[in-house]
């Protein structure tokens, strides 16, 4: 029996491949995404993967990711591929990677920590713990985040 696509290919845009399984509508949060910009936008989720066993799949037609779009993502589906594509042909494919350092991405949790008060100058500043579970301290206060921390966090915005 011959596979079919599951959604048609896109002629320009963004490919958002291997996401775990039930995040695609957290990257869609994540990227801001509601459904009025006029994308045409395909969310397919819980697809048989051979690498994931089931993954979630992102199709954005005239889009194209900003490097902090891209590291959101990676904190979220570290597993993601971003294609990019022209003329209906990827002409870039690439893992999303988690940075060492997170900067100006994430708020501390911690609400007495320096980063979250007014009247300082101060971006916030994670250094990665661990990729897998995703853990991260705080380069001013210590606090830990957690990937739980972090999803409720990014898919809030």
């Amino acid at each position: 029996m011959e596979k079919e696509l599951l959604v048609r290919k896109i002629r320009e845009g963004t490919v958002i491949d291997h996401i775990p399984a039930g995040k695609a509508l957290t990257v869609f949060k994540i990227l801001g995404l509601t459904g009025e910009e006029g994308f045409t936008i395909a969310v397919v989720m819980n697809v048989e993967s051979r690498k994931l066993g089931k993954k979630d799949i992102v199709k954005i037609e005239g889009k194209f990711l900003k490097p902090s779009e891209v590291d959101k993502i990676a904190l979220i589906a570290p597993t993601a591929t971003i294609n990019i594509v022209r003329n209906y042909e990827v002409v870039t494919k690439r893992r999303v990677e988690i940075p060492d350092e997170i900067i100006n991405i994430l708020k501390c949790i911690n609400p007495n920590c320096i980063t979250n008060k007014s009247n300082e100058p101060v971006s916030s500043v994670f250094k990665v713990i661990s990729k897998r579970p995703l853990k991260l301290v705080c380069k001013y206060c210590d606090e830990i985040m957690t990937e739980r921390d972090v999803i409720k966090q990014l898919a809030a915005t």
